[in-house]
């Protein structure tokens, strides 16, 4: 009986450190920001950047762009859920969307040629996505990234969209919407 309450009273004294977490509201708490401005949130201009893709090619943000109507940008660290949202963006979003560059952004492995290995032992070597190499944490900087974040930049650099990846409902609404 000692070690139940000991356990009740360990319990209790974690989760009151998690504060109003226990029940999320789902309300954005971020600060506004100012639309067209530079930076990483919806309606900011993205930074600009340079990143190698898994051949060592060099990816910018008017590269990623370049004669498309946008980019995404999925943040993988390549386990189970990961692959999830990959396959459905693979099978039934990307197809839809030849227009629109898609690329998978590995910000887990150190090198190049780590990033080239995992793209290719996980099934994602080619085919419709370019995988990125963020291994100096460039991309997840600037956009806030973290795992299934899913990131949609329009031709002329506005985010349209910068959240983590559920469905797929919100992420095809804002690529019908690219100009």
């Amino acid at each position: 009986m000692y070690s139940f309450r000991l356990v009740g009273l360990l319990l209790l004294i974690i989760m009151s450190g998690c504060g109003d977490n226990l029940i999320p509201s789902g309300e954005d708490k971020r600060p506004p920001v100012l639309a067209g401005s530079s930076g990483g949130s919806v309606t900011q201009k993205a930074s600009d950047f340079s990143v190698s893709d898994s051949n060592g090619n060099a990816v910018t943000l008017a590269s990623s762009t370049a004669g498309k109507r946008g980019a995404v940008l999925y943040f993988t660290m390549w386990c189970p859920i990961c692959d999830s949202h990959m396959n459905n963006l693979r099978a039934y979003i990307a197809p839809s969307y030849p227009d629109v560059n898609f690329y998978l952004v590995d910000y887990v492995s150190g090198s190049i040629s780590e990033v080239a290995g995992s793209a290719s032992s996980n099934g994602y070597a080619g085919g419709v996505f370019t995988t990125l190499a963020d291994t100096d944490h460039i991309l997840t900087t600037i956009f806030q990234a973290t795992m299934g974040t899913t990131v949609v930049i329009d031709s002329s650099g506005i985010i349209r969209m910068n959240e983590d990846y559920r469905d797929g409902a919100n992420l095809r609404a804002n690529l019908s919407a690219l100009p």
